[in-house]
């Protein structure tokens, strides 16, 4: 698992005794990027020293809330002078608000909050935010201002938080989320996309719950992974990726990430076998993402049958294979029954992703040449009526594709291959019932599926 941990205050003195310890342990758990957030101008000099110094650390430049009554002027150019020259800065914090302790005056904080996120749109720079209890004054603030970033350590309500993912803006929780009085918290981040969720230690403090009362350090980023696990229902090892991806997104953190052909998503394994597509779905990630679950599936060409079955490794500890990925694979349908005879010959399951047109792809009945090969077949219908499927999925068939979908549906289950229909959420109430009720005329199952949920 590579993880990142995107908020963590190395510079401290707390680490002074044992910090290659420290970067040691956490190298040893996977950590492979490590973001220390400044917190006034000499901790955030500390930080871009830490960033020059370990290939792994990255800093980010800015003066916490607490510090707004004895900034300067001066140290205002300071601040912008580092992000101005620092290739190992990634981003402007730990800046924002806090209504808590208010060590400082409230005007004083939004003062120097503006002028952080003055200089973060000046050098397009994403931003790590504090927010404790300042909630209102907080939006009015970054309303003002076009740019990304993160909320950290995020502890307030559900209204704030659906603000916040409407402007854009990553969410992470530190190691509290862990505690067993904190079912609040994690109701709260279970309605956050995992593609916006990061993870941070906020070390050296809130410790996770296995080691609470302890010092906090960046190997324990792997606890939040564990919690992660269980709200969304993912691997650890989904979660790891998913995560780092984010922050690789975000922050611009130099990870390199391939194109994937074989990529698992909890206990499956899907194939990408092309990138192309009959349709032009007005909802699909294709549109905006070249990731799913934080694999890239953008391919610069379609993978040979060799290139395909050297990625499946051992499919015993799969439930199943299925094929899926960025495009149509039934545009590969000689590929498709090859690989699925070689997974069947294995013992395995097979599912077929698809948006159920092989028939007018192929230009033939193509169940026939599935039955045996394929267990499952699962199509995302979306409408319960040919006009409406044509306006948000635009096929290349036109009109004609619907019915020939339904066709496709009845001839699989006519050939003993199990059948779901999909439908997402978005169409509204009464067009999810319309699909669910051709579901059970089919005899498929139904599966209702959520906008920007993908994987």
């Amino acid at each position: 698992m590579q993880l990142t941990d995107t908020h963590c205050h190395l510079d401290f003195p707390d680490y002074k005794d044992d910090l290659e310890e420290v970067l040691s342990r956490a190298s040893g758990a996977g950590v492979v990027r490590i973001i220390v957030p400044g917190t006034s101008i000499s901790s955030s000099q500390k930080a871009i020293e830490l960033a020059r110094k370990h290939p792994n650390i990255y800093a980010a430049c800015g003066v916490h809330p607490h510090e707004a009554d004895k900034v300067t002027d001066p140290d205002m150019a300071e601040l912008r002078e580092m992000a101005a020259k620092d290739e190992k800065i990634v981003a402007i914090g730990e800046i924002g608000l806090d209504y808590y302790r208010k060590f400082s005056k409230i005007e004083n904080q939004k003062k120097l909050f503006n002028n952080c996120l003055d200089i973060a749109k000046e050098f397009d720079l994403p931003v790590i935010l504090h927010n404790r209890e300042a909630g209102e004054d907080f939006l009015k603030v970054l309303k003002g201002y076009d740019l990304k970033g993160v909320v950290h350590c995020f502890s307030q309500d559900e209204r704030l938080l659906e603000e916040l993912l409407e402007r854009g803006f990553y969410i992470s929780f530190a190691g509290n989320i862990t505690y067993p009085k904190a079912s609040k918290l994690r109701e709260l981040a279970g309605k956050v996309p995992i593609e916006r969720i990061l993870l941070e230690t906020d070390s050296p403090y809130i410790s996770p719950e296995p080691v609470r009362g302890k010092r906090n350090e960046p190997v324990n980023v792997k606890y939040l992974v564990s919690i992660y696990s269980e709200i969304y229902s993912l691997s650890k090892g989904d979660i790891a990726r998913i995560t780092t991806h984010n922050a690789n997104e975000l922050f611009s953190l130099g990870l390199e990430e391939k194109g994937m052909i074989a990529y698992p998503i909890r206990n499956s394994l899907y194939l990408n076998i092309t990138s192309r597509c009959t349709n032009k779905c007005t909802f699909c990630i294709r549109n905006s993402s070249n990731f799913v679950k934080g694999h890239k599936l953008r391919l610069d060409r379609d993978p040979s049958v060799r290139e395909i079955i050297s990625s499946l490794g051992d499919i015993s500890v799969y439930d199943e294979i299925v094929f899926c990925g960025y495009g149509e694979p039934t545009l590969r349908l000689d590929v498709i029954k090859e690989i699925a005879s070689y997974v069947k010959e294995k013992g395995g399951k097979v599912r077929l992703v698809t948006n159920g047109e092989g028939d007018l792809i192929n230009e033939r009945p193509i169940v026939p040449e599935l039955k045996g090969l394929i267990d499952r077949v699962s199509v995302s219908l979306n409408a319960p009526e040919a006009g409406l499927y044509d306006r948000i999925c635009q096929s290349v068939f036109g009109t004609k594709a619907y019915d020939a979908i339904l066709n496709f549906l009845k001839d699989c289950r006519n050939n003993s291959i199990e059948v779901e229909i999909t439908c997402l959420d978005f169409v509204g109430e009464d067009d999810v019932n319309r699909c669910r009720k051709i579901a059970e005329e089919i005899g498929a199952t139904f599966r209702l599926r959520h906008l920007n949920v993908v994987g």
